[in-house]
């Protein structure tokens, strides 16, 4: 048998300030390294009604990486220089 509910996104939670039941943003707010965090906000008002930490530790690796390569310093003579435009 297969894990078919891995993991559930919410269209729709109670908010208090509307005192009402309505559909929510889903907004990034941190990517850590066990996983993403993410803030479940009103439409409506955007007013924070929950929040979900997914357990998927790639946007991480990605991310890392990323910054590591734009860290790392060229050494002398590597900047790019313009290619001659070729007239014809």
């Amino acid at each position: 048998m297969t894990d078919a509910y891995r993991e559930f996104e919410a269209e729709t939670l109670f908010c208090g300030t509307c005192r009402r039941a309505g559909p929510v943003r889903k907004k990034l707010l941190l990517v850590l390294p066990t996983g993403n965090k993410y803030d479940y906000v009103c439409q409506q008002c955007g007013t924070p009604v929950g929040g979900k930490v997914d357990r998927d530790p790639t946007a991480f690796r990605e991310t890392s990486r990323a910054a590591a390569a734009a860290a790392r310093p060229r050494p002398p003579g590597a900047e790019r220089m313009p290619r001659p435009r070729r007239r014809g």
